[in-house]
Parts: C-alpha cells; structure tokens; sequence
C-alpha cells in the first residue's frame, strides 16, 4: 500500500460550459469573482480561471459539447452577508430563484439559482 506523504490542497472545480459569455457574466455579475487567468486551448476552446483566493471555478467552454450534463445532486456554494438582499439582487438581474429560501438552524440560511448551464448555485448566510 501508498502511503501519502504530503498534504493535498483543493484548487479548482471545473465546469464545462455551455455559452462562455453567459458564464462569465453569470460569475462576474452575480456571484462576484474576478477572472484570474484565461486562455485558448485549441481551436474554438477556451479556458477561464476566476476567484482571488486559493480555490477556483475553473470554465471550460468548447463548441463541441452540444449538452453540459450537470446532474441534480452537484451544487457550489458562495457565502453571503444577506440571503434576503442577494435574493432581491438576483432578481433584480432577472434569474429566478430555484428553491429556497431554507433555515435548517437558527445559524445557517440559504436559497439556490441555476447558473447558464444548469449547475444549482447555493447563496449562503452565516448568521
């Protein structure tokens, strides 16, 4: 047996992508992530790294993908200073509120939207 030495850091999630405009804009606009790092990866494939901290959402967009199979039990999750304010913002931006919001404790409320592509993204305040 392989016994790990070192200790792993995670660094991105990645997410093919369905329409890299309608993805950056969702990124940048709604959730608030400023592009790192971009770059072509073959003819009419392009790759966006965002975030400013140690984890990234990383997007891959290629014309070749017709479907982005995202699945009902994958969600990513940005922390918020108010569910109620971010709820009013996304809608004000005219993307509807998937399911929420929930309180499972007195500690925890959270609401999900649809990102471009169909990946649940959660909106969660720590109160």
């Amino acid at each position: 047996m392989i016994e790990r030495r070192d200790t792993m850091n995670y660094v991105h999630t990645t997410l093919q992508v369905k329409d890299m405009v309608e993805s950056l804009k969702f990124y940048q606009e709604i959730v608030g992530l400023n592009i790192s790092s971009q770059f072509d990866a073959g003819p009419d494939r392009k790759i966006v790294f965002l975030g400013d901290g140690d984890t990234k959402i990383e997007l891959i967009y290629s014309p070749e993908n017709k479907t982005v199979d995202i699945g009902n039990d994958i969600s990513i999750g940005f922390e918020t200073e108010s569910v109620d304010e971010m709820m009013e913002f996304v809608k004000q931006k005219g993307i509807a509120v998937h399911s929420g919001p929930f309180e499972p404790n007195p500690h925890t409320k959270f609401f999900y939207v649809q990102d471009p592509s169909g990946l649940r993204v959660q909106f969660i305040e720590h109160k």
